[in-house]
């Protein structure tokens, strides 16, 4: 039977085997370190909310100064991987990797990779379509759509604030709306096939900033989706802010 002083130190030697600095490696030292934290993260070796080791406990396993510790972990928190809390230490942060050449929603791709998604809703409205919606969803004049507006979370971390408006028929009961938009869509027959995303840089309004409790006049990514059914007919228009701490869009090339 395996003790705990042995899974102890089994886990010790895990981290220090994922810790390791590549001796022919000429670039700073301190990117080095970053470089392999990051890697570790990624890996798995650290999950998100985990406490990061401190600067002294990380001098002492990899053999840097504590100097060279605090400008790594000061590196990661300047790129959103790791939160710093004030008086308790520094945390894994949750980071979401959207590739851009695949259809899911936000619920499929926390889910995925491990998070728990949920949604803080501020408003679900059935107006009537505005000229452009009608032109947008092929509706006739008087028509109604449904206005959703949310901010998406993963593991209670505001990542995207969101608005939706979709035609009526797809959303008879918008009250009915959980933490998954397309789910409840795919419930109704009416699962997007395909989309088009437009992808621009915008900055935080007060509100918005509020929201995703991040200072105001802070870049976001602005994201449009367009989605459609498979025959052809327009089911959504979406916008999402995305915090850009904590969201990095993937997309493949090949020649």
């Amino acid at each position: 039977m395996t003790t705990k002083n042995e899974r102890t130190r089994g886990e010790a030697d895990h981290l220090l085997d994922a810790l390791k600095i590549d001796p022919l490696d000429q670039t700073p030292l301190y990117l080095q370190v970053r470089k392999v934290l990051l890697n570790a993260i990624k890996r798995g070796v650290f999950q998100v909310d985990d406490a990061l080791p401190s600067e002294r406990t990380l001098s002492e396993m990899i053999g840097i100064s504590r100097v060279t510790a605090r400008k790594a972990i000061e590196a990661l928190a300047g790129e959103g991987v790791i939160t710093r809390k004030h008086g308790s230490g520094n945390y894994i942060a949750p980071m979401l990797e959207q590739p851009l050449s695949r259809l899911t929603s936000f619920t499929e791709e926390l889910k995925q990779r491990g998070f728990k998604p949920t949604s803080r809703w501020l408003s679900r409205v059935v107006a009537r379509a505005l000229p452009d919606e009608l032109l947008t969803f092929g509706l006739s004049p008087g028509a109604k759509v449904v206005r959703l507006e949310r901010v998406r979370m993963a593991n209670e971390v505001p990542m995207a604030f969101e608005h939706s408006v979709l035609p009526l028929a797809f959303v008879p009961k918008p009250e009915a709306l959980q933490d998954s938009l397309y789910a409840y869509l795919a419930k109704q027959g009416c699962m997007p096939a395909r989309a088009l995303q437009h992808i621009r840089a915008s900055n935080a309004s007060a509100r918005h900033a509020q929201l995703l409790a991040i200072a105001e006049g802070l870049a976001l990514m602005d994201v449009t989706r367009i989605s459609y059914l498979e025959d052809g007919r327009v089911v959504e228009v979406t916008q999402t802010l995305c915090r850009n701490d904590y969201y990095d869009f993937v997309v493949e090339l090949r020649r």
